[in-house]
């Protein structure tokens, strides 16, 4: 069996990734979306296991001890890791998997699956990423600049992605999303094994 690709996608805080993978998951088929654990509180209307796996942090360092994680970082005051077995398996079975994680986990996992196929979003502007962080009504004016910051050091390792976007308009941002993705499916290697039936039919 042909093994599936893993997507990787990064962005700051405000970019729109999370709403960018969840339009591209209903409307492109064949994906399993890989759950992180972390170590932060569960927000309201989330849900453990769908979400993230919410876990204390002994937990998660215990995981990390045992090499169970195929990548894990810390991310302001919280940790946040991809469990190795769930995605290996999932890429064996013929899956497409994508992971919504940081520089620093992308980095990790580009060493450990070089073939993956990384994506990073970049919003239009500073102040579209200010007014967008703000409008989630979550954080107060200090944890706001101090994403802002984080954000520009998030950005700085843009050049180390296989793609780069600016997610200004939603459904222009998803196309070309669902476009990487539907190439990468229809590279010749891919396609000739999925289709070796059709092939031999029509060069009998």
């Amino acid at each position: 069996m042909m093994k599936g690709t893993l997507f990787v996608v990064s962005a700051p805080s405000g970019a729109g990734k999370t709403s960018l993978v969840n339009a591209l998951r209903a409307r492109v088929s064949g994906f399993t979306v890989s759950v992180s654990h972390t170590t932060r509180a569960c927000r309201p209307g989330e849900t453990h296991g769908q979400d993230y796996y919410f876990v204390e942090r002994a937990v998660f360092d215990e995981m990390a001890a045992r090499d169970e994680f195929l990548e894990y970082a810390q991310v302001f005051d919280n940790c946040y890791g991809t469990a190795r077995s769930s995605v290996e398996d999932a890429l064996s079975s013929g899956s497409d998997v994508l992971l919504e994680i940081d520089w620093q986990g992308a980095r990790q996992v580009k060493r450990l699956i070089p073939e993956c196929q990384s994506v990073f979003i970049l919003p239009p502007s500073r102040r579209a990423l200010a007014e967008r962080l703000r409008g989630r009504g979550q954080d107060g004016e200090e944890v706001i600049a101090r994403r802002m910051r984080d954000a520009v050091s998030e950005m700085s390792h843009y050049a180390e992605y296989d793609y780069l976007m600016v997610n200004d308009d939603f459904e222009t941002a998803l196309n070309e999303l669902c476009g990487i993705v539907i190439a990468r499916r229809l590279l010749i290697g891919r396609q000739s094994a999925q289709l070796q039936a059709l092939i031999e039919e029509l060069l009998a």
